[in-house]
């Protein structure tokens, strides 16, 4: 899984260090309820989301709406001058596609106190992400090892490569990925399903002007040195013994018997 989800995320590799070390606020989790959405929802600039499973895990109480950091519109390159009577609704529905408007969402969970997001740095991040069924498909934090990235440079998914926007280092958010920013309408099979939002909490650790340093192997135990071998011994002469009168005759040697 771990190999396969670092592919995801990067479109070619998604490389990302060190835990912030501010002490984490005490956070007091509330469940988000289909009231409190409606709520948000109508609140000016909120953003309306689909419902998400309540298996991921909720934000604290007191937190802003969703709202877009971005809204695009986009338009087909043909339309449908004629439909033939012949046609099913369905039919019509699935040739005469109109414009599609979409968003990039997010909340911002915690302010950073570093310095802000810079275009084209390398950001360090940790992060976990959710389909919208809350399943799980995969976590830097579980893995205890973060990504490292260049934003903005085409090397991930479209919503992380512009979804840090306005971000401190030390901060988090809530991002909610639409399928036109993440992995289109195809998905990525087996993990990710056709058209699936994907929604991410992301941890912005650091970020640097330049590539870090590819990690170092460890060093493996140096192999323990093979003991000489023994000097092998000269072979003695063989010796003979005179025979007694109480004892066969017998010719005695040293050498191994073959």
């Amino acid at each position: 899984m771990k190999n396969t989800m670092t592919a995801l995320l990067l479109a070619t590799s998604l490389p990302l260090v060190a835990q912030t070390s501010a002490p984490k606020p005490a956070v007091r989790h509330t469940s988000t309820t289909a009231a409190t959405a409606t709520h948000h929802a109508a609140e000016p600039g909120c953003l309306k989301l689909p419902e998400i499973s309540s298996k991921i895990p909720a934000l604290a109480a007191g937190l802003p709406c969703a709202k877009p950091l971005y809204t695009l519109s986009r338009t087909p390159d043909v339309k449908l001058d004629y439909a033939s009577p012949l046609l099913s609704p369905e039919a019509r529905e699935a040739i005469a596609t109109g414009p599609t408007t979409y968003s990039l969402g997010y909340i911002d969970t915690l302010e950073g106190a570093g310095p802000i997001a810079k275009p084209g740095y390398y950001y360090t991040v940790h992060y976990t992400g959710y389909l919208q069924d809350g399943t799980k498909f995969d976590s830097s934090v579980d893995r205890g090892e973060p990504i490292t990235f260049p934003y903005g440079q085409h090397r991930v998914i479209q919503g992380w490569d512009t979804g840090f926007e306005g971000m401190h280092v030390g901060g988090k958010r809530r991002l909610f990925v639409p399928y036109q920013l993440a992995y289109g309408e195809a998905g990525r099979a087996p993990v990710i399903p056709a058209k699936a939002m994907l929604i991410f909490d992301v941890e912005f650790i650091s970020q640097s002007e330049t590539a870090p340093a590819p990690k170092t192997p460890p060093a493996s135990a140096p192999k323990p040195a093979s003991p000489a071998p023994a000097a092998k011994p000269a072979t003695a002469p063989i010796t003979t013994s005179q025979p007694s009168a109480s004892s066969p005759t017998s010719t005695t040697s040293n050498t191994p018997k073959q």
